[in-house]
C-alpha cells in the first residue's frame, strides 16, 4: 500500500499570477514481507470549474467541454482532473508529470514539488447566487491494470488588477548601481509587487465627503477617509448632523455587494442582479452632532471583478429615518438647574436611502489563508 500526501506549505490563497507550490510525497507504507511495490505514472493539474444556477443563467455553447462530456469520454484509466465536476471547465493548465515507473521498498517514500504559475487573467473564486468559480490541484496515479486514482485539493484565488505586465514595476538595469562591492538586489516577487500596488491604491487620499439632503433640506453630511479598500481592513466614516436643517432619529450602514449577471447570459431581464449583505452599523443619532462608524471587510469575501458572464461590484447602503416635523419634546428644570428633556410618545417619520459604490481590492493571501477553511494536507491510499 503506498500512501500518497499532498502539502501546500504557503496556504490554501494566492493571488492569480503567483506560482502554487505543493509537496507530494509517496511512501509505501506496506509490511516487509510483502516486498516492493510500484505506480505506473502521477501528473498534477490545475483546473477552475464554473457551475451556475440553472434557473437565472443562460450559458451559449462554447467550445468548451463539459464535465459531464469528459467523463462519458475518458475510461477509469484516464487522467480527466475534473471527472465527476459539476459545471465547465474555463481555465485548465497542462498537465505536469512527476514520474513513470516508480518503485519504492517498503518505508522508502520519495517527495516530488510540483510548480504551476496562476494565469493572470484567470477568474477569482467566487461564490454567488447565480455564478460560481472554484479552483482544484488534482493530483492523478494509477497502479499498473487498476483505475485512476485522484486528490483533489481546493484552493482560493484571489484576482488584482494590474499584475498582467510585472516589468512595468521592475527597476530598470540601466539606473541600478554598477558598484561591484555593493550587494545586488533580489528581484521582485509576484507577491511582493501585488502588496505594493495594494499599498499605492488603498492608501489614504484626504477626506470625501457627500451632503445627504431631501425634499425638506439638509440631513447631514458623510465624511469617508477612503474610497477603495482591501478586504480584512475596517470602512471608518464620520456622519454629521451639526449643520442639518432635518431632525435624523436614526441611521444605518450596510457593507454590501452586488452581483450582476451579463444581459446575453441572463434568463429573464429579473435575474439580472442579486445583493449579499455583510455587515451592518446602526445607532440612534437625535440631538448627535457627530456619529462615528466602522464596518469590517470579511476576509473571506471575493473583491471587485468582471468576466463574461458576471460581475461583482461593491457598495454601502445607507439609511436615513428622518423626522417629518421638528421633533418637540417637554423640557423640565430641576432644582439643581439641570435640564431634563423627554421626547414626544409618537413621532411622524420617513426613511430614505442612499447607495455609495466603493472599491474593493484583494488583500495579502497570506492573511487570508490564516481564516480559511480549506485544509493544506491531503492524503489517500493506492
Amino acid at each position: 500500500m503506498i500512501e500518497v500526501t499532498a502539502i501546500l506549505n504557503r496556504g490554501t490563497v494566492f493571488l492569480a499570477g503567483e506560482t502554487l507550490k505543493c509537496d507530494i510525497t509517496f511512501k509505501n507504507n506496506g509490511p516487509v514481507q510483502n516486498g516492493p511495490d510500484s505506480l505506473s505514472w502521477a501528473s498534477a493539474q490545475i483546473h477552475c470549474q464554473c457551475s451556475v444556477s440553472d434557473s437565472r443563467v443562460y450559458l451559449p455553447r462554447t467550445e468548451q467541454m463539459s464535465t459531464e462530456d469528459a467523463s462519458s469520454s475518458s475510461c477509469d484509466t484516464s487522467f480527466v482532473p475534473s471527472k465527476g465536476e459539476r459545471g465547465l471547465t474555463v481555465l485548465s493548465t497542462k498537465p505536469k508529470i512527476l514520474f513513470c515507473d516508480m518503485r519504492l521498498d517498503p518505508g522508502q517514500s520519495k517527495t516530488f514539488t510540483y510548480r504551476e504559475t496562476i494565469p493572470t487573467d484567470a477568474p477569482p473564486t467566487f461564490r454567488g447566487q447565480a455564478v460560481k468559480y472554484s479552483y482544484k490541484l488534482t493530483l492523478g496515479t494509477q497502479r499498473l491494470n487498476h483505475p485512476t486514482k485522484l486528490i483533489r485539493i481546493p484552493f482560493r484565488v484571489l484576482v488584482l488588477h494590474g499584475l498582467n505586465d510585472i516589468s512595468v514595476y521592475m527597476d530598470s538595469e540601466e539606473v541600478q548601481p554598477s558598484n561591484p562591492f555593493m550587494k545586488q538586489k533580489q528581484e521582485n516577487s509576484v507577491l511582493d509587487i501585488a502588496l505594493g500596488i495594494l499599498g499605492t491604491v488603498t492608501a489614504r487620499n484626504g477626506p470625501h465627503s457627500y451632503n445627504i439632503t431631501n425634499t425638506k433640506g439638509r440631513v447631514g453630511k458623510c465624511i469617508l477617509y477612503k474610497q477603495a479598500y482591501k478586504l480584512g481592513e475596517d470602512i471608518i466614516g464620520l456622519m454629521d448632523f451639526s449643520e442639518s436643517t432635518v431632525d435624523c432619529v436614526q441611521y444605518s450602514v450596510t457593507l454590501q455587494s452586488e452581483e450582476s449577471v451579463a444581459e446575453e447570459c441572463r434568463k429573464k431581464a429579473s435575474h439580472g442582479s442579486s445583493l449579499t449583505s455583510y455587515v451592518r452599523h446602526q445607532d440612534m443619532c437625535l440631538h448627535t452632532e457627530k456619529s462615528n462608524f466602522a464596518i469590517p471587510v470579511p476576509l473571506t469575501a471575493t473583491p471587485t471583478f468582471m468576466t463574461d458572464i458576471v460581475c461583482q461590484r461593491w457598495r454601502l447602503h445607507f439609511e436615513f429615518v428622518t423626522s417629518v416635523e421638528p421633533v418637540k419634546g417637554e423640557v423640565k428644570t430641576t432644582d439643581d438647574e439641570s435640564t431634563i428633556w423627554r421626547g414626544p410618545a409618537t413621532l411622524r417619520v420617513e426613511t430614505m436611502v442612499w447607495d455609495l459604490p466603493i472599491k474593493m481590492f484583494a488583500s495579502n493571501p497570506v492573511y487570508a489563508s490564516s481564516v480559511s477553511l480549506l485544509k493544506i494536507r491531503h492524503s489517500i491510499n493506492v
